[in-house]
């Protein structure tokens, strides 16, 4: 007995030390998989969306060496007196206005400052569909209903084939994906426990089997589906669409800071959501998408790219363009549209009144009926409210 004792207590310690070791080894995945467990805790939201490279894997966008591109102050503005309650409510973290490309307003909450990073999430959708409004132009993408498996064959057997770029660039793949956020199981938050397990982001897209609809048929919004116009970037051009983005993007707009880009563990950017840039800079592409794609003088994003990207693109109305919000009603309230992220994080153009908001906030109730169209109504109030 007590031979078996000892034998099985040796067992037991190198058992022990096997899963110390191992561990050891996946410290780094233990650690992001509980990131992502408390991503949204209330108690830690505010820091979390402020230093997303403290819990994911991240590289470095180079910002070049040119000196931070004027962002020059306006006459200061005095809000609407809702606007406070707004922001309350919305647990809003950072206000900037501009107007005729001046800062009128700037505002900093619940402890953030102007030097922060803050997370795009969906916004990056926007910017990187200003990298393939470049590429387009350069006549790497002749026929935007050509099909993605022509670029990525790697998506051959996917629910992805048969779908065009055009239709992932109007969010119309009609891949069965479940955005629900709130729900543990669902495919976004799948993809989210991949990112922060040093996962493929290739392989989970084409992983997916799933057709909900025929490509093409309507607007139903898929954040896989802009992972994917990022796999196309690369297979036209056989470069990393990050490396293209803070070329053709980020260095010419002189911004404030180096941003950075969450990847998976293979190092392929988080481009659906994962780029994180100070709240002036996320103006500043706002106000060169206002500028119809010149900043500094020089035309970064094509006119009329900028120009289709955010007119009504996807089916039977829907409001939504080339990766930018389009909101049905837009005619009456300036021509507006607006990059958008989970949470609460939003650059609002209004061209007509030529007004710039961008906002990074924390706002758990997000998801909650009338939220979009009480935010939507507040942007266009402070557009109107200056002028």
């Amino acid at each position: 007995m007590r031979r078996f004792l000892r034998i099985g207590f040796r067992v037991f310690l190198v058992l022990l030390v096997l899963v110390g070791a191992a561990a050891f080894v996946k410290r780094d995945d233990i650690t992001r998989l509980m990131a992502v467990q408390t991503l949204f805790d209330e108690t830690r939201i505010v820091e979390n969306f402020s230093h997303m490279d403290r819990l994911f894997h991240f590289r470095v966008l180079d910002r070049g060496t040119g000196p931070v591109s004027a962002l020059p102050m306006g006459p200061q503005e005095t809000l609407p007196p809702e606007t406070e309650a707004w922001v309350t409510r919305r647990a809003v973290t950072a206000l900037v206005i501009l107007r005729d490309g001046q800062i009128t307003y700037e505002n900093y909450y619940k402890g953030t400052g102007p030097e922060d990073l803050r997370i795009s999430w969906s916004m990056a959708k926007s910017v990187l569909s200003a990298l393939f409004g470049t590429l387009v132009a350069e006549g790497k993408f002749p026929d935007l209903d050509a099909q993605v498996v022509d670029f990525v064959p790697a998506l051959k057997g996917s629910a992805y084939e048969g779908t065009t770029i055009r239709d992932v660039l109007t969010m119309s793949s009609g891949v069965g994906f479940d955005e629900d956020y709130m729900k543990f199981s669902s495919d976004i938050n799948r993809m989210g426990r991949v990112l922060a397990l040093g996962g493929s982001m290739d392989g989970f897209a084409a992983s997916l089997k799933t057709r909900a609809t025929p490509p093409g048929s309507h607007m139903h919004y898929v954040s896989v589906d802009t992972h994917v116009l990022g796999m196309v970037i690369k297979g036209a051009t056989g470069r990393d669409p990050v490396d293209l983005m803070a070329e053709r993007i980020i260095v010419p707009m002189g911004l404030e800071a180096s941003p950075e880009m969450l990847t998976d563990g293979e190092g392929t950017g988080f481009v659906l959501g994962g780029l994180n840039l100070r709240t002036r800079d996320y103006a500043r592409i706002g106000q060169m998408f206002l500028q119809q794609g010149v900043w500094n003088g020089k035309q970064i994003v094509p006119a009329d790219w900028v120009a289709a990207s955010t007119a009504h693109q996807a089916r039977y109305g829907a409001g939504y363009g080339f990766q930018w919000w389009v909101p049905k009603d837009n005619a009456q309230f300036g021509n507006d549209y607006m990059a958008q992220g989970i949470y609460g994080q939003f650059i609002y153009i209004n061209p007509a009144r030529k007004v710039v908001i961008a906002v990074n906030a924390v706002d758990l109730g997000f998801a909650a009926a009338g939220v979009t169209d009480e935010n939507l109504a507040m942007f266009r109030q402070l557009a109107q409210a200056g002028g």
